[in-house]
């Protein structure tokens, strides 16, 4: 009865804490500050009448590449007035330019013409231009503009549904077959205008901004921006819609093979709205719930939680009361069952052995050490609204930060751990948690980046970048590495409860479920089944172009996943142990990191099933940042589990009787 009052209360808990974190991962700061704006001419009080609009890199679902605004020949500012970039907006390929689209507040625009490009066949850079252009709309490739750091929105009707996206194409290509009711719809074109295999230019862009009104004691009208929305056409001339009447417009065509000389006209219109319902700081709530992942399955991911929860309990009940009766048994005074002892405690003169290649696991361990603070820190600065989708690049910054900045611990653990191997050679322990896993990811990372620079993409991180990044690793956190390392082998060696024998005991022939890769496979299934869900829109975020906000939901599975690591391990480790196979290091490590091969396989899958990704730069791109991620979640839920095997086997064998 005890125990289930115990058990009541840890669950009544658990769902508080739960739904406290779901209800604040949604916490956002909007802003740095609420920029007032008022009309021309009656700018006081630090009040701004011109809006400037911002343009940001242009990608696609279908590539991995992006590219800079300007390489797509559109209309052009003086890109030096660009407003600087963080670290993490650096290495996410942010590249914000001003844009040439002048909006000043309640004015109203019917129609401007921004400039106009010109193409000859005569010249082949203007034909590489245009074929470029061409390119950009065959793999729709989607423009990113900002306007009082708020993304514009995009809304659009597709089989009579109402989608919005944060991003606008430059234009579609309708190919052989098409849905011309479809294309109308989605594209506002005249469907008798459409013609299969061509390119359609969008060269006309309705802006509508939406302000929230300040009320105060002058004549001027002020306001803040809550919203702002755009509409891309395709017009051969914008300028026939202001006759009115029942004009058709002819849509701008690129021909698929330049003849003579060509133009596209760019221009654009503005149009405010008021609204008083919605205010500045709660703004960036329709943004979110104006993307496709707002729709995300609710009930689906309860019940993982939930079913994760129980399951767990039921192990960690289950092994509980296993190791009671063996405990109890053990420690039996009667010589007899002395001598008839069998399992776990027939390997007590061998289990804290020092395993084979122990610099190497103490290596990894520092360094999954390192990287399980830097995401604990991370998600919780996430949830409290620190890094919030308002202040761009500054989850990437903020994780950069503190994973150079947690070298200490990861030197400290590798050292205190690698002692209690009795290891000798500090030196080369110390070099290699400091370079060995910072290095294969650097490695690969610069090979990657140096395929973005032959293909002049905006994700290539500028040399200075690179630079900076390596002087963060050897100045700061190679330096804090070493501090960790000193203090950790100040300490004294880890103390084991029992004793280690000269010569090793024999290990016992094993059934096929206790040997190292059936359990090793075994391990993993289900700390991946409590992430897979959010992995989805992890995934979706980063090559979907998708915004990611449930940092409350994240952070709960999170600490799921590091307990179902830790039981999973113990659980295993335990079997083992009872089959008398002492060898528990290597494969308790081994037994959680398996989660990041399903990770590999579920994002193998993901690639195939859901990407559009065409193009072997592209996909060489994918499966080289993946294999980044999965090295490091391998570090991370490798570590998880060593650490509760070691603290699960440093009890059982501290509470029974050893002669």
């Amino acid at each position: 009865m005890h125990n289930a009052i115990l058990s009541y209360r840890f669950l009544s808990y658990y769902i508080t804490f739960l739904l406290l974190f779901i209800n604040n991962g949604y916490a956002y700061l909007p802003g740095l500050f609420p920029v007032d704006y008022c009309e021309v001419g009656k700018e006081i009080d630090k009040c701004k009448s011109e809006i400037p609009v911002f343009v940001n890199i242009l990608d696609s679902e279908k590539t991995v590449i992006p590219y800079e605004y300007h390489r797509f020949d559109f209309c052009l500012s003086d890109e030096s007035k660009s407003p600087s970039e963080n670290l993490g907006q650096i290495f996410l390929g942010d590249r914000i330019r001003p844009s040439p689209y002048e909006v000043y507040f309640l004015k109203d625009l019917p129609i401007k013409t921004v400039c106009t490009k010109k193409y000859s066949s005569s010249k082949p850079q203007d034909v590489n231009r245009a074929n470029f252009l061409k390119m950009g709309i065959k793999l729709d490739y989607q423009q990113h503009w900002i306007i009082d750091n708020l993304p514009f929105l995009w809304c659009y009707v597709a089989k009579n549904v109402e989608y919005c996206s944060r991003s606008f194409p430059i234009g579609f290509y309708t190919g052989e077959a098409m849905d011309k009711e479809e294309i109308s719809q989605k594209f506002n074109i005249n469907p008798d205008s459409l013609k299969p295999n061509t390119y359609y230019m969008f060269n006309y862009l309705k802006i509508i901004v939406t302000y929230n009104p300040i009320n105060d004691y002058s004549n001027s009208k002020r306001g803040r921006i809550i919203s702002a929305k755009i509409i891309p056409f395709s017009f051969k001339d914008p300028n026939a819609m202001l006759k009115g009447g029942d004009v058709v417009v002819e849509p701008l065509i690129i021909p698929e093979k330049l003849v003579g000389d060509f133009e596209i006209p760019y221009s654009y219109s503005v149009n405010f709205e008021v609204n008083d319902k919605i205010k500045w700081s709660s703004r960036w709530d329709y943004v979110m719930y104006a993307m496709p992942q707002a729709n995300i399955q609710w009930f689906s991911i309860m019940n993982a939680l939930v079913i994760i929860l129980f399951l767990s309990g039921m192990v960690g009940m289950i092994l509980l009361r296993t190791l009671r009766r063996d405990i109890a048994r053990y420690n039996q005074i009667d010589a007899e069952d002395v001598q008839e002892e069998y399992g776990w405690k027939l390997v007590h003169g061998d289990v804290f052995r020092p395993p084979k290649r122990g610099i190497l696991l103490s290596v990894f361990l520092g360094s999954g050490t390192q990287i399980m603070l830097m995401a604990l820190i991370t998600l919780i600065f996430a949830c409290l609204g620190f890094l919030s989708p308002a202040n761009r690049g500054a989850l990437m910054t903020c994780a950069l930060v503190l994973y150079v900045c947690l070298g200490t611990p990861a030197g400290y653990v590798s050292a205190r751990i690698y002692k209690s191997f009795h290891g000798y050679n500090w030196k080369t322990n110390i070099l290699l948690t400091g370079c060995l896993c910072p290095g294969i990811v650097f490695a690969v990372f610069f090979a990657l980046n140096l395929l973005l620079w032959t293909k002049g993409s905006s994700a290539a991180v500028p040399f200075t970048s690179l630079l900076a990044l390596l002087a963060m690793w050897f100045g700061i956190s190679l330096p804090l590495t070493f501090i960790g390392a000193y203090f950790g082998y100040k300490k004294k060696a880890l103390e084991h409860p029992v004793r280690t024998n000269q010569i090793p005991r024999q290990i016992p022939d094993q059934t096929f479920y206790t040997t190292p890769i059936p359990s090793i496979i075994m391990g993993g299934i289900l700390p991946f089944g409590c992430i897979f869900i959010q992995l989805f829109f992890i995934l979706n975020s980063l090559w979907a172009n998708q915004m990611y906000y449930m940092f409350g939901f994240l952070f709960i599975v999170f600490i799921i996943l590091i307990i179902t690591c830790s039981e999973t391990s113990i659980l295993l480790c335990y079997f083992h142990l009872c089959s008398e196979d002492y060898r528990w290091w290597w494969r308790a490590f081994f037994t959680s990191g398996s989660t990041s091969f399903y990770f590999f396989a579920y994002c193998i899958n993901y690639f195939f099933r859901t990407l559009a990704i065409k193009g072997l730069a592209s996909t060489f791109l994918y499966f080289g940042y993946t294999l980044i991620l999965t090295f490091m979640f391998f570090l991370l839920t490798g570590t998880i589990g060593f650490f509760a095997c070691y603290w699960f086997i440093s009890k059982i064998y501290s509470v029974v009787k050893v002669d």
